[in-house]
């Protein structure tokens, strides 16, 4: 156990290895993800402004074409890819952020989820670029997927192959969802007073099991209506307190504004608060992970490009809307200040803010926590799914054999002292965005003229 615990810390260390850049630690692995955000964006041409309203006619089924290849509807992979990445670092997420580098911090998340959008569809295009179509119409792919037959298109199939099975093993660590549970438990348990872990662990464990157990259009419809509606109670819970307390909002947003350029800012002037801010907003999107491109790989389409400006929309959703809001609500309520709130951290920071509406009030928190949690879980693990199979073969049993383990495998969040068991989650998490990123700089060429040839077709209409 000494040695797993040894290994565990080297490899985190490794992973979140830091800088120092003018007395602020800058993680390298946060850098290698955010200079690709700045990258695709430039390199795309801001497909995040040229493309945007383009998306939202996608979404709404402009163009829907229902005998394409793919699964499900845009929305739908849209939803299902959102569902792995709205969670819990929208909540515990920020509320860190801003208590490490204060209310300028969600200036910088605000800022850095807008270049997030630019990676999330670069990403997603070349999963639909490369994807593979089935006889039956069947659709596989992800990064693993994109990796082997987009490098293999350059002159590459070695290094395609050996980076795709790379990631795909990583994927198997980083898909494993203890934290969610654990986090849910906590939430749960503090308004609720039950400390049942093991009773919790397994109760989630079969609501999971409920919907990951079916196929991917069956996770497909149940995410089309869990994530709105926990972005509805959680997004409803923040405008009560903000609207109860109107006219706290624009001291709120001029505090944002200026601690963002403050040079003597908590966190170490305006380089560390844009550091926690870059971090969490990094960490929260998602972008550059890859996983999201394994839901939008399964949408119906024949534009690669169209699911990559859908994709567009998830950091625009997660990050500039969601954290923003939650970060001005803690601040309008107040509860963000170390000096001031006793000493408390993460998620029950969010939590003391609801409690300022009534006592009673962290319960709708809870609940946006626990369908948080669970649609981020029921993602994940069909995420592990398509990575194991690309690793020991697609079929029946190697897909049911993964689920079944994955939910037995749940409970222990709930039970566990988690420590180690999250370094290690995280660290293979953030791994996967090295082979991934590496892919899209090798594919840059035809990713530019894969979105250049859509966007010029599709101006105007």
């Amino acid at each position: 156990m000494i040695l797993l615990d040894q290994a565990i810390d080297t490899l985190s260390a490794a992973v979140f290895f830091a800088v120092p850049v003018a007395g602020v630690d800058i993680q390298v692995i946060v850098l290698w993800l955010a200079v690709a955000m700045v990258f695709t964006t430039v390199w795309l041409g801001i497909p995040q402004w040229r493309g945007f309203a383009e998306a939202w006619h996608i979404v709404r089924g402009r163009y829907h074409d229902p005998s394409a290849p793919g699964q499900v509807s845009q929305f739908a992979a849209l939803t299902t890819a959102l569902s792995g990445t709205v969670g819990l670092g929208n909540i515990a997420g920020v509320a860190v952020a801003v208590t490490l580098g204060g209310p300028g911090a969600i200036f910088w998340m605000l800022i850095i989820g807008f270049f997030a959008m630019a990676l999330k569809c670069a990403e997603v295009t070349l999963g639909l670029m490369y994807r593979e179509i089935l006889p039956d119409g069947r659709v596989r792919g992800g990064p693993f997927i994109t990796l082997r037959n987009g490098l293999a298109t350059i002159g590459y199939p070695r290094l395609g192959k050996l980076l795709g099975n790379i990631y795909a093993f990583l994927l198997l660590g980083g898909a494993l969802s203890l934290f969610q549970v654990n986090q849910s438990f906590a939430q749960v348990s503090a308004v609720s007073g039950s400390d049942n872990r093991l009773g919790f662990g397994i109760f989630f464990a079969v609501a999971v099991a409920l919907v990951l157990l079916g196929s991917i259009r069956w996770i497909a419809r149940t995410t089309s209506i869990l994530v709105p509606a926990m972005a509805a109670i959680y997004i409803g819970g923040c405008f009560i307190i903000l609207l109860s307390n109107p006219g706290a909002i624009p001291g709120a947003v001029a505090t944002i504004i200026f601690e963002a350029f403050n040079p003597e800012s908590v966190a170490g002037g305006i380089l560390g608060t844009f550091v926690a801010g870059m971090r969490r907003a990094v960490f929260s999107s998602e972008a550059g992970i890859g996983t999201a491109v394994i839901a939008h790989a399964q949408a119906k389409t024949r534009e690669p490009a169209s699911e990559g400006l859908v994709a567009l929309l998830e950091p625009f959703i997660d990050t500039v809307i969601i954290c923003t809001i939650t970060g001005l609500t803690i601040v309008v309520a107040g509860t963000w200040d170390p000096a001031t709130n006793g000493g408390i951290e993460g998620i029950a920071i969010t939590s003391a803010a609801f409690a300022t509406i009534a006592p009673w009030f962290p319960i709708v928190l809870a609940v946006a926590v626990f369908l948080f949690a669970y649609s981020t879980v029921i993602a994940n693990g069909f995420y592990g799914a398509e990575g194991f199979q690309h690793l020991f073969g697609y079929g029946r049993w190697q897909n049911l054999g993964w689920k079944v383990a994955y939910c037995l495998i749940l409970p222990l969040g709930a039970v566990l002292e988690l420590g180690k068991i999250v370094d290690f989650v995280d660290s293979v998490f953030f791994l996967m965005a090295i082979p991934n990123i590496l892919g899209i700089y090798l594919l840059a060429g035809p990713l530019r003229a894969e979105m250049t040839r859509y966007l010029n077709r599709t101006k105007g209409t």
